[in-house]
Protein backbone atom coordinates (compact mmCIF):
# COMPACT_ATOMS: atom_id res chain seq x y z
CA UNK A 1 0.00 0.00 0.00
CA UNK A 2 1.33 3.38 -1.39
CA UNK A 3 1.89 5.80 1.43
CA UNK A 4 -0.31 9.45 1.38
CA UNK A 5 2.14 12.32 1.35
CA UNK A 6 1.44 15.23 3.94
CA UNK A 7 4.28 18.03 3.95
CA UNK A 8 4.00 19.95 7.25
CA UNK A 9 7.32 21.65 6.77
CA UNK A 10 7.53 25.15 7.87
CA UNK A 11 4.63 25.06 10.20
CA UNK A 12 5.05 25.23 13.91
CA UNK A 13 3.47 23.73 17.04
CA UNK A 14 0.48 22.86 17.66
CA UNK A 15 -0.17 22.87 13.85
CA UNK A 16 1.50 19.72 12.77
CA UNK A 17 -0.24 17.68 15.35
CA UNK A 18 -3.76 19.53 15.20
CA UNK A 19 -3.09 18.55 11.04
CA UNK A 20 -1.71 14.75 11.01
CA UNK A 21 -5.39 14.65 13.90
CA UNK A 22 -7.28 15.62 11.08
CA UNK A 23 -5.96 14.00 8.22
CA UNK A 24 -5.79 11.05 10.09
CA UNK A 25 -9.30 10.91 10.78
CA UNK A 26 -10.38 11.69 7.09
CA UNK A 27 -8.57 8.37 6.34
CA UNK A 28 -9.66 4.86 6.13
CA UNK A 29 -8.63 2.28 8.72
CA UNK A 30 -5.21 1.18 7.69
CA UNK A 31 -4.31 3.61 5.01
CA UNK A 32 -0.09 4.99 5.36
CA UNK A 33 0.51 8.37 6.02
CA UNK A 34 3.87 10.00 5.45
CA UNK A 35 4.26 12.92 7.45
CA UNK A 36 6.82 15.38 6.78
CA UNK A 37 7.47 18.24 9.43
CA UNK A 38 10.36 21.15 10.56
CA UNK A 39 8.95 21.50 14.12
CA UNK A 40 11.10 20.11 16.76
CA UNK A 41 8.23 19.41 18.73
CA UNK A 42 6.93 17.59 16.33
CA UNK A 43 9.08 14.74 16.86
CA UNK A 44 7.34 14.67 20.60
CA UNK A 45 4.17 15.15 19.62
CA UNK A 46 3.54 12.47 16.97
CA UNK A 47 4.51 9.73 18.90
CA UNK A 48 2.42 10.80 21.44
CA UNK A 49 -0.82 11.70 19.52
CA UNK A 50 -0.23 7.87 17.53
CA UNK A 51 -0.19 6.53 21.32
CA UNK A 52 -3.42 8.49 22.49
CA UNK A 53 -5.15 7.69 19.16
CA UNK A 54 -4.45 4.20 18.83
CA UNK A 55 -2.32 4.65 15.02
CA UNK A 56 0.89 3.02 14.59
CA UNK A 57 4.08 4.69 13.91
CA UNK A 58 5.67 2.67 11.55
CA UNK A 59 8.43 4.63 11.14
CA UNK A 60 10.39 7.70 12.60
CA UNK A 61 13.11 9.63 10.68
CA UNK A 62 15.08 12.14 11.21
CA UNK A 63 15.79 14.09 8.64
CA UNK A 64 17.78 17.13 7.73
CA UNK A 65 15.61 20.54 9.03
CA UNK A 66 13.26 17.89 11.33
CA UNK A 67 11.43 14.79 10.63
CA UNK A 68 9.44 12.52 8.37
CA UNK A 69 6.63 9.97 10.39
CA UNK A 70 5.26 6.70 8.48
CA UNK A 71 1.66 6.30 10.41
CA UNK A 72 -0.68 3.67 9.75
CA UNK A 73 -4.22 4.62 10.86
CA UNK A 74 -6.40 2.15 12.74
Amino acid sequence: MNAISYDLRGLKCPLPVLKTRRKLQSLESGALIRVETTDPLAGIDIPHLCNEDGHDLVEIEKTEGGHRFLIRKR
